[in-house]
């Protein structure tokens, strides 16, 4: 029997649709490291001292930087993905993408603006970079799959660099206190839930496809 697949995520959000499809399988192990890279260096090496997975795919949420590519978008690191398995993936429906690899939430038009036009990436997220350094450290192939969650010709509702605590998770007292001090960017709040689901779900069936192939 071949090695499990190991599915990395930042935080429950992202996982527990994925989680629903995969719930009877034993060939997909699924691992919620925390967000950013302190937190997904820790909890994959941890995991990856306890068994060795045939692949790692880091997935999970990621805002666009590039104007075309739209909410709910799966897309792939062209530049770490193996051609044949590249063609795989944008034959199941992903777009190839450049990732960049950021230490803080992009917030606004501006941020996103200015980082795509000093890395030429086409999406930011802040995990798959120290995942995969460390897959390649240990000899395991590692693919970065992820769903866009905010466009690039949008602001998020709150700064929520703002709002993590120093081990980098969000902080549910200061989100309460953020929306009591701003209620008018409640509907923007909202959005941002809708279309995080969206991708969620998107991307789950998306996994569901490529890792395990279609429901019977």
């Amino acid at each position: 029997m071949s090695a499990p697949v190991l599915v990395c995520f930042a935080v429950p959000q992202e996982a527990k649709p994925f989680l629903k499809l995969i719930r009877d399988r034993t060939d997909v192990v699924v691992l919620v490291t925390g967000i950013g890279a302190r937190n997904a260096e820790r909890a994959v090496r941890k995991m990856l001292d306890e068994f060795s997975p045939g692949r790692v795919f880091s997935c999970g949420f990621a805002g666009a930087l590039n104007s075309q590519l739209r909410i709910a978008d799966v897309v792939f690191d062209i530049e770490s993905t193996d051609a044949d398995l590249g063609a795989r993936l944008q034959s199941l429906g992903a777009t190839p993408a450049k990732f960049f690899c950021a230490e803080t939430v992009a917030t606004t038009v501006a941020e996103k603006a200015a980082l795509r036009a000093r890395t030429g990436a086409d999406a930011v997220e802040m995990e798959s970079k120290t995942i995969s350094e460390v897959c390649r450290e240990r000899g395991i192939e590692c693919v970065t799959l992820r769903a866009i969650s905010d466009s690039a010709h949008e602001n998020l509702p709150l700064d929520f660099n703002a709002l993590m605590t120093p081990e980098h998770e969000l902080s549910s007292v200061r989100i309460a206190w953020a929306i009591l001090r701003a209620p008018q960017r409640i509907p923007a709040l909202v959005r941002l839930g809708q279309n995080s689901a969206c991708a969620a779900e998107q991307l789950a069936r998306f996994l569901q496809r490529a890792i395990c192939g279609p429901v019977e």
